[in-house]
């Protein structure tokens, strides 16, 4: 019997930490396809275990361009699947892909976290299809092609398991990857940098649970009305690749400079780390210091961690770079301020004024084409799952294996239904920019 992989090549490059594309790649071979892994460094080999044929890479980056395309030519590659389109040998690889047309599957965290993942075809976040179709596309598509809608999957446990799982990851490289003499981590902090930031999300984050619930207790008595800003991690790919500001702390001055500007005098300023900030540039530290120089001091506050969505219901407005926790402030109807480019970033939705003119007056999203949006996702690029769970990938590797073999990419999958009377099952199967 022929699987529906038959004729196609998947090359796998840089995944998820964790076994999530070894798993994928074994569920494809299934289906009859053929599986190679390109892989930059020992936490690559360990990670993908065996699922298929192994090609390292121990060269310079500077030659990995053309490593690459003459791996493609003597494989007959047809597929390229990577997680992360922002990194730089991944955007040799997408390059690669578009010069040959070939089919790119990305892989990202979920735009509707923490019960999705994301994947898409030819790139993601700002350089997702998601950029150039407009609200009205996609909600005349989720109003037209029906779906059946299963309750929102349960929460996958996944964060301390994505912190170990990162953990192994910065080890192997660190002390395991001597046949990899020329790896350099995408992030700019080197392997002993980043094992260190792992560790410390391991066991000195949790010790701060204490003081962040008693300043959140006190953020809620208080009473005052605070705009809440969602800080992304120092490493994030898409804060850097596709938003203005070269870091973090840049971000929080612009922040609060358009604070101490615009906003009413009685209204806080509420900065919310990354659930895994790890501490390695002193946020806190340098926030302490341009709110003294601002005249801010008793006007901002500072939580590391915590859950979300308490903050966000009673938060005046919410202000990101590019976070995919936006979506969930747009999901409350929260007046949000986008920084960067973001698959959100629509004029229905982002209050695009100077940060200084939204303080002042944030002005709220439309609430039903945000629904109708967020429906659009739903039946196209979302994946129930995890990467980091076993039941979360049992789950993402099935629904990302249909969305891989089918000829249509999973907004063209949508689209072309709305218009047949098709009915889109939830999670529907989809799957490709390039046939």
């Amino acid at each position: 019997m022929i699987g529906r992989g038959a004729g196609r090549t998947f090359l796998f490059l840089q995944g998820p930490h964790g076994p999530f594309f070894a798993a994928l790649a074994r569920a494809l071979r299934a289906e009859g396809a053929q599986v190679l892994k390109a892989g930059l460094s020992r936490a690559d080999e360990r990670e993908w275990a065996g699922a298929g044929p192994w090609q390292p890479f121990t060269g310079r980056m500077e030659d990995w361009p053309a490593w690459l395309e003459t791996l493609v030519a003597e494989r007959g590659v047809t597929d390229i699947a990577l997680y992360g389109d922002a990194r730089p040998a991944h955007r040799a690889a997408a390059a690669l892909a578009e010069a040959q047309g070939l089919r790119l599957h990305v892989f990202e965290e979920g735009y509707l976290r923490p019960h999705w993942v994301t994947y898409e075809r030819g790139g993601a976040n700002g350089f997702s299809r998601l950029m150039d179709l407009s609200v009205a596309e996609m909600a005349a598509a989720s109003r037209a092609a029906p779906y059946d809608v299963e309750p929102a999957p349960p929460v996958w446990g996944a964060a301390w398991r994505h912190a170990a799982l990162g953990f192994r990851h910065h080890f192997d490289i660190l002390f395991r990857n001597r046949a990899y003499p020329h790896f350099r981590p995408h992030r700019e902090a080197g392997a002993a940098r980043e094992l260190g930031f792992y560790l410390r999300r391991l066991l000195v984050l949790p010790l701060l649970g204490p003081e962040r619930r008693w300043r959140e207790r006190r953020l809620m008595r208080g009473g005052r009305l605070y705009h809440l800003v969602l800080l992304q991690m120092a490493g994030d790919s898409s804060l850097r690749a596709h938003g203005p500001f070269g870091s973090v702390p840049a971000f929080i001055d612009h922040v609060l400079e358009a604070f101490a500007a615009g906003a009413p005098r009685d209204h806080l300023i509420v900065f919310k780390t990354h659930p895994f900030e790890d501490g390695r540039e002193r946020l806190e530290a340098k926030a302490r210091e341009t709110a003294r120089r601002l005249g801010l001091d008793g006007r901002m506050v500072f939580l590391h961690g915590g859950r979300l969505g308490p903050l966000l219901d009673r938060a005046r407005s919410a202000v990101t770079v590019n976070s995919t926790a936006g979506q969930q402030a747009l999901w409350r109807g929260l007046p949000l301020h986008a920084a960067g480019r973001a698959v959100y970033s629509k004029p229905e939705f982002v209050d695009a004024r100077p940060l200084e003119a939204f303080f002042r007056r944030p002005a709220p999203p439309d609430a039903v084409a945000y629904r109708e949006y967020r429906q659009f996702l739903l039946m196209s690029s979302q994946l129930r799952g995890s990467y980091y769970t076993a039941a979360g990938r049992r789950a993402a590797v099935e629904a990302a294996m249909a969305k891989m073999l089918d000829p249509l990419d999973p907004y063209d999958r949508v689209l072309s239904a709305s218009g047949s009377g098709e009915v889109v099952l939830f999670p529907p199967a989809a799957g490709a920019r390039r046939a």
